[in-house]
């Protein structure tokens, strides 16, 4: 059998070992073996580097495990392994699509992951969508790439239009007194469109808006923005982008003394290394889009199919492969392998109309949490089923630790820590 007749594309996406055209039959058992790689880019310069290269790892982990198992077996019997074929992206958005492209047309990638940040995968989900080829987008939060009429594109992070309604609502359960908010926040795709969902959510909830200011990306002086929330007098502060400028907008905020009471910021608080600024980590509150003492499990799984490790598993497993503590980037990237798998084994077929037919009638739990695809005309692909934990850096005992403290099904910490 020619394993590329198994496929709806043209383009041969699964090559036998050592060639690239169809698998050889393997000894013994008559069956067939395959490879189908994994195309994505990442960041491995550039501004976005650190969540970048954790979501690599967790993809690598996830392709090295299933490798390790024996692949996947398809409904003919053919035993199919996953081989990783990535490109620096510079954290530029003008090399992804001429890196996509490079990917499905000169690498024969069977399946896409996308690279990290909204922007960035935007960028990309045209490319598949062009060429047939299904992608999993993770570290991709924005809801607008999936109202633009693709159906091969699929979403892992829950969407930014609730990524920080749900501090809105914790602060809410603070005080019935903190009603003065402000937005300060990076001018990128992914955290304007965070920031204009919660800004609507908090005018909807009856908040005071007191300051509405973008900074650029690359921003590392925070002095004037500070400035002028320092002139608001907010009772919180809501905002960030990413890593970089988010750990320093913190620090920075720390060093003037803002006494803002409440203060989420994106990306850069869940980050382990977040604790490396010190005390000006302490009481500062993130969006995450999972933690290592969350507690998804088949328990909890409901009416969902458990599918993959358990939390213990992989935290397990990430450490011993990278010798440090997964983050949420991590567990995205080996999720979005996972998703792949089942979708692959339940199509029983690498054909791509399958397994879109396998990932639109998904209903998981896995250790990261709900996995479900809005299938609509108006919002295919959009996650549906993966909820926001939000944590906070808190001192226990003259130590820094990150808990979890909404919602309340989710919580770790005892108390909820006021600056």
């Amino acid at each position: 059998m020619v394993l590329v007749a198994l496929l709806a594309l043209a383009a041969p996406l699964l090559v036998g070992c050592g060639s690239q055209g169809p698998a050889q039959t393997t000894g013994g058992g008559g069956g067939q073996t395959g490879t189908a790689i994994i195309g994505f880019t990442a960041s491995k310069t550039g501004d976005l580097n650190i969540e970048s290269i954790r979501q690599t790892n967790g993809l690598e982990l996830w392709i090295k495990q299933v490798n390790e198992a024996g692949g996947v077996t398809l409904a003919d019997g053919t035993k199919v392994t996953f081989k990783s074929k990535s490109y620096d992206d510079e954290s530029n958005k003008d090399r992804v699509q001429e890196l996509y492209t490079r990917l499905v047309t000169g690498d024969k990638a069977a399946f896409l992951i996308s690279p990290y940040s909204s922007g960035l995968a935007d960028a990309a989900a045209v490319i598949a969508e062009q060429n047939g080829r299904v992608m999993i987008t993770t570290g991709a939060a924005d809801d607008a790439t999936y109202q633009k009429g693709y159906t091969l594109v699929y979403q892992l992070y829950t969407p930014a239009s609730r990524y920080l309604t749900g501090a809105i609502d914790l602060l809410g359960s603070m005080s019935a007194d903190l009603k003065k908010i402000a937005f300060v926040y990076e001018n990128d795709k992914f955290s304007t469109s965070v920031v204009l969902a919660a800004r609507a959510y908090a005018k909807e909830k009856g908040y005071e808006e007191v300051l509405f200011e973008a900074y650029e990306s690359g921003t590392t002086d925070f002095g004037p923005f500070i400035n002028k929330i320092q002139a608001a007098k907010p009772d919180a502060i809501l905002g960030g982008g990413h890593f970089q400028d988010g750990s320093t907008l913190a620090r920075q905020m720390a060093e003037k003394r803002v006494k803002a009471k409440f203060v989420a910021l994106l990306v850069a608080p869940p980050e382990p290394s977040f604790a490396e600024i010190g005390d000006a980590a302490l009481g500062v509150i993130g969006p995450s889009q999972w933690e290592p003492n969350a507690k998804y499990s088949k328990a909890t799984a409901g009416g969902a199919e458990w599918v993959g490790p358990t939390i213990k598993e992989f935290v397990q497993a990430y450490k011993d492969a990278y010798g440090e503590e997964p983050s949420y980037h991590s567990a995205g990237g080996y999720t979005a392998g996972l998703v792949v798998q089942k979708a692959i084994e339940t199509a029983g077929t690498l054909d791509t109309n399958k397994v879109k037919e396998a990932l639109d009638a998904a209903n998981l739990m896995t250790f990261y949490g709900p996995v479900k695809f809005d299938t609509s005309e108006k919002s295919h692909g959009l996650q549906s089923g993966h909820e926001m934990v939000y944590v906070q850096w808190q001192d226990e005992g003259g130590t820094l630790t990150k808990e979890i403290i909404w919602p309340d099904a989710a919580k770790t910490a005892k108390h909820l820590s006021i600056q």
